[in-house]
């Protein structure tokens, strides 16, 4: 099944006697259309497969003018509607997760950002969830003229090295290079470091290396620095790791006394089978991990995450298949492994699909006859796609091998930041069926061995809380606090 795009607002569905409900559905392509009026103005919309529509209603649901007659006309394409970037008021917001408008688009344009990743970069448009790249883009080549001028720097790995990912690897192992800062030496123009581009540079390099990367605390995330995922107002988050989402008393015991002896603000359950105890303030963090005495649940970070399972055969009467094991088993192997971008993964012991492994980066369904499916490229955030089928296996252990086979070919291949929904559809689930599976570029043995390396150079990095590598590594964050 092709990526499915979605678009929603206000309600999905009348909710009272005189709301209006205009629907249109075509499910042979995917596309599903609704629009919910109320008093005559929209109180809601909902896109499915075709959001090109998305713009206009948006901006009709937030301004609340009053609807044409024609209900059916709100879900159709016309001349001279939100197709042609013209026909938007300069005050409509584009980007919802920045608040950057048209004119604000229109007007970085016109200030010389001539390429869609310049007026990105400098109005933060569409550096969000990225739903909204589509009409930025076609915003951005109206006010060039028509067509915005060939970026040079859109096929670079990461902003500060201007080299393809292939180039860039390349070029590391060819001159050995084993740490960021040896990266920016050898490669960067007048060998100058450019912060933004760190991350993904340790990033690959971790993943080429495995033990042999040389660790330089600079170009670690902050996250990274202090093992915790920071917050909007400066706290922390710390997320203990719950394999499989399975616990017992006496960890839960163990959190809640955590909890009370730190004053933690919250604790939270999460979708992701994890609970979070969030508000930590930074100083706290280290002698946090020490008493709670667990990995953590990878919370943070462009790494594997957990595995989210069923309760499986033994609990369920409807379950084929021993989820919980199973996504013990991959959780196990491959916690912490980096890659371009997040890698969240789920094991359903059976097709009703609770642990919602249709929509992970990897998912694995169990089903008659003591087989797996592996669905991959699937997404349900700001981007919803249900994953395309892998491959049918009939053990767990084949699972556990195309499991990390495929993660490291979306490892090696994928850009910086482009997760598996996008990676997926770009390379088509027939060319890396037919790689990761079928074996056709006779890589599998390489790519196996590659993440076996990957897997037996992990460490614990929460071992580092003992002491603070720096004397500023666990210093209070927000001001006013000693």
């Amino acid at each position: 099944m092709a990526g499915v795009d979605v678009a929603s607002m206000g309600l999905r569905e009348a909710e009272r006697d005189g709301d209006e409900t205009v629907v249109f559905a075509e499910p042979a392509r995917g596309v599903y259309r609704s629009a919910v009026v109320r008093d005559g103005r929209l109180a809601g919309a909902t896109l499915v497969g075709d959001v090109r529509r998305a713009a206009l209603l948006t901006r009709l649901y937030h301004e609340g003018v009053a609807l044409p007659d024609d209900r059916a006309a709100l879900l159709f394409d016309a001349p001279g509607d939100e197709d042609d970037p013209a026909a938007l008021p300069g005050d409509l917001q584009v980007c919802n997760c920045n608040g950057v408008t048209k004119a604000a688009l229109t007007e970085a344009v016109h200030s010389g950002c001539r390429t869609v990743g310049a007026a990105m970069e400098a109005t933060r448009a569409g550096k969000g969830c990225g739903s909204c790249k589509p009409l930025v883009t076609r915003i951005v080549e109206r006010a060039a003229g028509g067509k915005a001028d060939e970026d040079p720097a859109a096929d670079w790995y990461v902003p500060g090295v201007p080299m393809t990912k292939q180039q860039l690897m390349e070029a590391v192992r060819r001159l050995g290079l084993r740490s960021v800062s040896a990266v920016f030496a050898a490669l960067a123009p007048a060998g100058r470091e450019d912060a933004r581009s760190k991350m993904g540079l340790a990033s690959l390099l971790r993943m080429m290396w495995g033990g042999e990367y040389v660790d330089e605390r600079d170009a670690r995330f902050i996250n990274d620095r202090v093992h915790a995922n920071i917050q909007k107002d400066g706290t922390f988050s710390v997320v203990p790791q719950l394999k499989g989402g399975v616990t017992t008393p006496a960890q839960l015991r163990r959190i809640a006394d955590v909890a009370d002896k730190y004053e933690v603000p919250m604790v939270k359950l999460t979708g992701g089978q994890r609970i979070d105890l969030l508000g930590v303030r930074k100083e706290d963090l280290p002698a946090m991990w020490a008493d709670l005495g667990m990995p953590s649940g990878w919370a943070y970070g462009k790494s594997f995450r957990t595995v989210k399972t069923c309760v499986g055969a033994d609990f369920c009467r409807f379950g084929l298949g021993d989820s919980t094991a199973l996504g013990i088993a991959l959780e196990e192997r491959y916690q912490g492994i980096e890659g371009p971008g997040k890698m969240k993964l789920a094991v359903t012991g059976c097709p009703r699909n609770c642990a919602e492994a249709y929509v992970k980066d990897l998912g694995v369904v169990a089903i008659e006859g003591g087989r797996w499916e592996l669905y991959v490229g699937g997404a349900a955030g700001a981007h919803v796609r249900k994953g395309d089928l892998l491959a049918t296996v009939s053990t767990s252990d084949e699972v556990v091998v195309l499991t990390g086979r495929f993660l490291q070919y979306y490892r090696e291949t994928a850009n910086w930041l482009e997760r598996t929904y996008a990676w997926v559809p770009r390379l088509g689930i027939d060319h890396i069926r037919a790689v990761v599976v079928d074996d056709s570029e006779d890589i599998a043995a390489r790519l196996d061995a590659s993440m076996a390396a990957s897997v037996a150079a992990y460490r614990d990095p929460w071992l580092e809380r003992v002491e603070a590598a720096t004397p500023g590594q666990f210093r209070a964050s927000l001001p006013g606090q000693p």
